[in-house]
């Protein structure tokens, strides 16, 4: 060797910026179950109870309320939770022969 070295300087050469990233809440979807004139009454309560876990007598009140309204709002979800309950609604209705509808519909904020 012939006795030089080489010498390194390691200096960021660009700096970088720290960006702030503005975090937004997950849109959100209100799950409505709509009546109709063939589902019978103690399946509604029975798909409101199992499916969005109210007690009895909240699925009974809302029943009524899809009976004589025409539909109700059965919670507000995050979208993939609002199509896995308007699904396992929807199937669970077909399994069984009846006409029963659920949607979603994302809320305006």
């Amino acid at each position: 060797m012939n006795g030089h070295f080489l010498q390194l300087n390691y200096a960021p050469s660009v700096v970088e910026e720290e960006q702030k990233q503005e975090l937004k809440l997950p849109r959100k979807y209100q799950v409505i179950l709509h009546n109709d004139d063939y589902t019978p009454m103690g399946f509604v309560v029975e798909v409101l109870e199992k499916v969005f876990f109210f007690n009895e007598e909240k699925a009974t009140a809302l029943m009524w309320e899809v009976h004589t309204k025409g539909k109700t709002d059965c919670g507000l979800f995050t979208r993939d939770i609002a199509e896995t309950k308007v699904a396992l609604v929807n199937d669970f209705a077909r399994q069984h022969e009846h006409p029963l509808l659920c949607s979603m519909e994302q809320v305006l904020e």
